[in-house]
């Protein structure tokens, strides 16, 4: 699930499909070409990661997205101008067929952008609850058996800890008093946490950066296995 469907998503999802269907080669993919080594450099114990760790086949990847924009896939994929229309236009059926879900957002994180798809909301707790049922529908419609959020989207204004983000008591009342220090990726974060999905800040502004929130969002809402 991206948060955004946007140039960067887009291409990603594009991507995949045209490897998927032979149409590319997955040059640069982490995933399919990375290599790790095993033992001493003589030993010459390189295999694939994908042989080494159980990771999702990209034949077994399903995308949703949330945007602040109603263009599909493919209609914010032509406006990105990343692939040209001779790459792109045999994965057009496919890209039709992902439409963003609406999305959370606050005029003061990014400035220059006006949005026609906004999740309506009268406190950001309310958004997060909103954006958890979107997670919770997406797995069961899709029949993934697991997911995982990266944020697509823009980069948010600089932000610094406040003390909103001291603990997950102030930070749960800052999102029903609508704290001007709760960031929409912040927001899309505790949701995607709270229900012990990965959120992956794909943007250099902090969300799980901060350092007291990254330490009870990892404590509090996604627990690591006690020691044994």
């Amino acid at each position: 699930m991206t948060v955004g469907l946007g140039a960067v998503a887009t291409t990603m999802i594009a991507g995949v499909e045209a490897v998927r269907r032979g149409l590319a080669a997955p040059i640069g993919s982490l995933h399919s070409m990375g290599t790790i080594r095993l033992g001493k450099r003589t030993d010459k114990r390189v295999p694939k990661i994908k042989d080494f760790v159980p990771l999702a086949n990209l034949e077994d990847l399903v995308f949703a997205s949330w945007d602040l924009f109603t263009d599909n896939a493919y209609q914010a994929r032509s406006k990105a101008g990343v692939l040209d229309k001779q790459q792109l236009e045999p994965l057009r059926g496919f890209l039709e067929t992902i439409q963003p879900m609406p999305a959370a957002f606050e005029q003061k994180w990014v400035k220059r952008l006006h949005p026609n798809n906004l999740l309506p909301g009268k406190t950001k707790m309310a958004l997060a609850e909103q954006i958890g049922e979107d997670i919770r529908r997406f797995k069961k419609t899709s029949g993934a058996d697991r997911l995982v959020i990266i944020w697509c989207g823009s980069t948010e204004t600089f932000s610094s800890p406040q003390p909103v983000h001291q603990d997950i008591k102030s930070f749960e009342a800052g999102l029903c008093s609508n704290s001007p220090d709760i960031s929409p990726s912040m927001i899309y974060a505790y949701a995607a946490l709270k229900l012990g999905v990965p959120f992956i800040n794909g943007a250099p502004h902090l969300t799980v950066d901060i350092r007291h929130s990254r330490t009870w969002l990892s404590k509090t809402i996604f627990p690591l296995p006690a020691k044994t």
